[in-house]
C-alpha cells in the first residue's frame, strides 16, 4: 500500500470524512507526480494546473487536499501551521466576484408557481425549490433529508452537513405546509428520503440542477450562474439584509468559521445606497 492509500485510509476510518471528502483527496493527489514531492515540483503541480484550465478556485481545492496530505506525510503530530517546515503549496489569490442570484421578480415566480397535484415529480421539485430559499442549506444537505429528519411540530429541521457534521435549523409555516401537505399526499414514512426517485432513491443533484433550470426557462428568464448554489446565497443576503447577524448565519449555513460566512456577505448595490443615504455627511 503506498502512501496514498495510507494517507486516504487513515481519513477514512480514523477521521470518519465522507466518501464525497475520499473522492475530493483521490482526485487532488492525482497532481503529484510522487510520494513525497520536493517545492521545486509542487510548483510544476500548479503551472501543470493552470496549463489545464483550472481556474484559481478549482487549484485552491485541489491545493487544500494536497496540504493535509502534505503534512500528514511529514508525521507532524501538531496541527498544520507556521512551524511546520515541511514542503507545502501556497493558495492562489481568488477574484473577489459578486455571485449573481435570482431577482425578487424571479423568487416570486419560483415561489408562487402552482405545481399539478398529483404530479409527483413537479411537487417534489416545487417543494426542493421552497426548502432551499427557506433553510439557505447546501443541495446534498436537501436530497438527504429523511421524513424523521423533520420536526414539524417544532419547525425545525436537522440537517447532515460536511464532514457528518449535524445541525438544526428553523423553517417557517409555510414551508411546514408544503412538507405536511407532500408528506401525506404520497403517504412517505419516517425513514423515506423526502426527495427521492420513484425506486426511493435519493435524488442525484444533476438532476436538481436540470429540472430548477427548466423550471426557470418555463417561468419566463434564465437560471444564474452557479443555479443551487443562488439559493444558499440569496438566504444569507436576505439574513443579513433583514437585520440577522453573521454569528447566527453562520450556525444557520453549518459554516466552521465566521471566515466562510463572511464571503456570503456582500450585499447589492441597492443595499448600500440605501445605508449610504442614511449615512451620509451630505444628507442630514
Amino acid at each position: 500500500m503506498n502512501r496514498f492509500e495510507l494517507f486516504i485510509r487513515e481519513r477514512r476510518y480514523l477521521l470518519n470524512v465522507s466518501e464525497h471528502t475520499v473522492s475530493w483527496y483521490t482526485c487532488a493527489l492525482k497532481w503529484l507526480p510522487s510520494e513525497s514531492p520536493s517545492q521545486a515540483e509542487l510548483k510544476d503541480v500548479v503551472v501543470k494546473m493552470r496549463e489545464k484550465g483550472l481556474k484559481e478556485t478549482g487549484c485552491n481545492a485541489a491545493i487544500r487536499a494536497i496540504n493535509a496530505y502534505l503534512h500528514w506525510n511529514s508525521e507532524t503530530e501538531r496541527k498544520c501551521g507556521a512551524g511546520c517546515t515541511h514542503p507545502r503549496i501556497r493558495p492562489l489569490k481568488e477574484p473577489q466576484v459578486i455571485l449573481p442570484t435570482f431577482t425578487d421578480e424571479q423568487v416570486k415566480r419560483l415561489i408562487s408557481w402552482k405545481p399539478g397535484a398529483k404530479h409527483y415529480y413537479e411537487r417534489r421539485l416545487h417543494l426542493l425549490v421552497l426548502l432551499l430559499f427557506d433553510l439557505g442549506c447546501r443541495i446534498s444537505e436537501a436530497t438527504g433529508l429523511r421524513v424523521s429528519d423533520i420536526n414539524l411540530d417544532d419547525l425545525l429541521a436537522t440537517l447532515n452537513g460536511k464532514g457528518r457534521k449535524q445541525r438544526i435549523v428553523p423553517f417557517s409555516f409555510v414551508l411546514r405546509k408544503a412538507l405536511h401537505r407532500f408528506i401525506a399526499d404520497f403517504k412517505l414514512k419516517p425513514v423515506d428520503l423526502v426527495f427521492s426517485t420513484a425506486d426511493g432513491v435519493q435524488m442525484n443533484r444533476m438532476v436538481a440542477l436540470r429540472e430548477v433550470k427548466a423550471l426557470c426557462v418555463q417561468l419566463g428568464f434564465t437560471a444564474p450562474r452557479r443555479t443551487l448554489h443562488s439559493f444558499r446565497h440569496l438566504f444569507a443576503v436576505n439574513y443579513l439584509r433583514r437585520g440577522g447577524s453573521l454569528f447566527h448565519l453562520q450556525k444557520s449555513l453549518g459554516h466552521s468559521s465566521l471566515e466562510m460566512t463572511r464571503r456570503y456577505a456582500n450585499l447589492v448595490t441597492a443595499d448600500l445606497q440605501a445605508v449610504h443615504e442614511r449615512v451620509s455627511l451630505l444628507s442630514r
